[in-house]
């Protein structure tokens, strides 16, 4: 059953480690590391924090009940998706000092993992997807999270490696599940088995957690059916 990848998981910690390998790696960075080009296709690092913060809104609205007047408010200015809604928070904070966006960053991340901590697992959220569990939807940050780590260069020890990588093949599995992707997936001791109609795909994990998060390049040759219908978290 799909709820029983998740078992041993505890998102809010996951999201708290991955906050703070965040906060680490931006702490240490100089004007030529914020000006990096990260993985995100046309953002330096600078603009994935800028994002980070800008998204603080929707993760507050979610714990407020709030999420369709931010909506509302964000329309009337002609932001009309996620996309324009990410562009916006990266413009919006384009000629504040990077320590500001930093800062307001770190306060508003740490206010949102406290609160949702503090409702538990079970609670639900108002989300733009209709009421969901507080529990789930701090894997999805905490997933979101690790893949902008890995966008930014943010390093990844060797001993914590095996479990993260473990946990994000789990929550991969898990939104696959959730949205009923039209991929069936089998999971070995060492690698994941992906098929839609009659093409099959063999995959390592850290393979399989580049596809969900849509970051496996195209260099490497997956079917694009595959790649499409694997992508869950991105």
């Amino acid at each position: 059953m799909p709820d029983d990848l998740l078992k041993d998981l505890n998102p809010f910690d996951i999201f708290d480690a991955e906050a703070a390998r965040l906060d680490r790696h931006f702490s240490g960075l100089d004007e030529a590391g914020w000006l990096r080009p990260s993985r995100c296709d046309g953002w330096t690092v600078r603009d994935v924090l800028a994002h980070l913060a800008g998204e603080e809104m929707y993760n507050q609205a979610c714990l407020h009940g709030s999420v369709q007047e931010l909506m509302s408010r964000l329309a009337d200015e002609g932001i009309g998706g996620y996309n324009d809604f990410n562009e916006w928070c990266v413009r919006r904070r384009g000629d504040l000092p990077v320590e500001e966006v930093l800062e307001e960053w770190r306060t508003q991340n740490g206010a949102t993992r406290e609160q949702m901590r503090a409702l538990g697992p079970d609670a639900l959220l108002d989300t733009m997807a209709g009421p969901y569990p507080t529990g789930r939807q701090a894997l999805h940050y905490g997933s979101e999270y690790a893949t902008h780590a890995d966008d930014v260069g943010a390093p990844v020890s060797a001993q914590e490696a095996p479990g993260r990588l473990a946990w994000r093949v789990a929550v991969g599995r898990f939104v696959l599940a959730e949205q009923d992707a039209k991929v069936r997936v089998e999971q070995s001791a060492d690698q994941i088995v992906a098929a839609v109609d009659d093409v099959t795909a063999t995959l390592s994990y850290p393979e399989f957690v580049e596809a969900t998060v849509g970051r496996l390049p195209a260099s490497h040759g997956l079917d694009p059916r595959v790649a499409s219908a694997l992508r869950c978290l991105a």
